[in-house]
C-alpha cells in the first residue's frame, strides 16, 4: 500500500465530513487507506463516519489523548509506505497526494514534507514553512519580529527544502516516523509537529515545502484562539527548549519567563469584520431551499469570476472540483471583501469560516 492518511478528529463533524469527502477524491487513483482516529468526541462523528465513509478506518478512543498520541494510535494501525498526518478541518485537491508522493519519490533524503495552507478566505498561512524555532528566534516573536520565524526564503508557490513543516498536513515516509519514534507524547497539544520536523531534521533527512500543491485549514475548529489556547501552545514550546536546547540555558531561562507571561495573561487575536450584502451560489441548478438561509439578495450561477464583492460565495461541491475551489479561493483579490462557504448538498449544510482565529460556521438547511 502506497499511502495511509491518519485523520485525528475531536468534535468536529462537519468539517470532518468535508475532509473525508474530498480525501477520498484525491486518492481514487492510489493505493490508499484512511484512517480516523476520534479522540472521544461527544458530537456524532463516530456515526457518520460509519454510515457515510463505510471504508474508512474507524479508531475510537475512550479519552481525549490529545494530538501526538491521537496520531502515534493511528500511524501504529497504518499499512502505507507513506503516511499522511493531516487535520480534519482541512480541504485537500484532487491531485494533492499524487503530486506530493510523486515529488517524495524523487528524493532518496525526504523526511516531512508539507504543502502549502490557506486559511478559509484564501489567504497563505505562513506557519506553512518555518524556521527551527531556536530561544532566540522564539523571543523575537514573542517581540512581535516574525521575520526569522517564518522561512521566507521560499515564496508560497515554490519547491525547497525548509526546517519546521506544521501538523495539519505532514506527509513522510512510516519507517521514518518510526525511526524517530513518531509524534512525542510529552506534547499533549502543539508544538508537537515543530519537534517531529526537528527530530527528523537531526536524524539526517532534509524535510521539504511543497508549494506547487495548496490545500485549505480552515484553522481553530478544535480549539478557539483563547488564553487556554495560548497557556498550551506556550508551554509545548517549554517542552521543545528544555529537550533540544539545553546548551542554551541563558536563553531558555529569558524565553520561559516570556513565555509564561504570555500564557498567564494570553494572546490578542484580531478578527476582521467582513460586510456581507449578498450570496452568489456556484452551481449547476438553482437549489431553492438555500434561498431561506443565505443572505439576499441571492445570484445562482454556474460561472465562477472575479467581479463579487461583499459576497458569501457558495461553492457547489457536487459541481466544482475542490481543486478548483481551493484555487478561485487562492487567487481572489483579497481588498474585496469576500466569504467563502462549501455546500454539501447530500447532507445539507453549507460550511466556511472567516477567520483563522476562531470557530468556523455551518449553516443547516432542509
Amino acid at each position: 500500500m502506497k499511502l495511509s492518511v491518519i485523520i485525528l478528529n475531536y468534535n468536529v463533524h462537519h468539517f470532518l465530513e468535508l475532509c473525508l469527502k474530498s480525501v477520498e477524491a484525491a486518492t481514487t487513483s492510489i493505493e490508499a487507506e484512511i484512517v480516523v482516529v476520534d479522540n472521544n468526541s461527544s458530537d456524532d462523528s463516530c456515526t457518520m463516519v460509519q454510515q457515510l465513509f463505510p471504508r474508512v478506518k474507524l479508531i475510537s478512543n475512550k479519552e481525549n489523548f490529545g494530538f501526538s498520541k491521537g496520531n502515534n494510535i493511528g500511524v501504529a494501525q497504518a499499512k502505507g509506505e507513506y503516511i499522511c498526518v493531516l487535520n480534519p478541518d482541512t480541504v485537500v485537491a484532487e491531485d494533492t497526494f499524487t503530486k506530493i508522493l510523486a515529488f517524495a519519490d524523487s528524493k532518496s533524503d525526504a523526511g516531512v514534507i508539507g504543502c502549502q495552507l490557506i486559511d478559509g478566505r484564501g489567504n497563505f498561512l505562513p506557519e506553512s514553512k518555518r524556521e527551527v524555532p531556536t530561544p532566540k528566534i522564539a523571543l523575537q516573536k514573542l517581540l512581535g519580529k516574525t521575520k526569522t520565524y517564518y522561512y521566507n526564503s521560499l515564496i508560497p508557490d515554490d519547491i525547497g527544502a525548509t526546517d519546521i513543516l506544521v501538523g495539519a498536513f505532514m506527509i513522510l515516509k512510516r519507517r521514518v516516523y518510526r525511526e524517530v519514534k513518531g509524534f512525542d507524547e510529552d506534547y499533549f497539544m502543539y508544538g508537537e509537529d515543530i519537534d517531529l520536523s526537528y527530530k527528523v531534521l537531526k536524524a539526517g533527512y532534509k524535510n521539504y515545502y511543497y508549494g506547487g500543491s495548496a490545500i485549505i485549514h480552515f484553522k481553530g475548529e478544535s480549539t478557539l484562539k483563547d488564553k487556554v489556547y495560548s497557556k498550551r501552545f506556550y508551554n509545548a514550546m517549554g517542552i521543545f527548549y528544555r529537550k533540544h536546547f539545553t546548551k542554551s540555558k541563558l536563553m531558555i531561562f529569558v524565553v520561559s519567563r516570556v513565555l509564561k507571561l504570555v500564557s498567564l495573561f494570553g494572546h490578542s487575536f484580531k478578527t476582521e469584520h467582513i460586510l456581507i450584502e449578498q450570496s452568489k451560489v456556484v452551481s449547476k441548478d438553482i437549489d431553492k431551499r438555500l434561498k431561506n438561509v443565505l443572505i439576499r439578495p441571492i445570484t445562482f450561477t454556474s460561472k465562477l469570476d472575479q467581479d463579487a464583492n461583499n459576497t458569501l460565495i457558495v461553492f457547489d461541491s457536487d459541481y466544482l472540483s475542490f481543486k478548483t475551489i481551493i484555487n478561485y479561493m487562492k487567487s481572489h483579490d483579497t481588498t474585496k471583501q469576500n466569504a467563502f462557504r462549501i455546500l454539501l448538498k447530500s447532507s445539507n449544510f453549507i460550511l466556511g469560516s472567516d477567520s483563522s482565529t476562531g470557530q468556523g460556521e455551518v449553516i443547516h438547511f432542509n
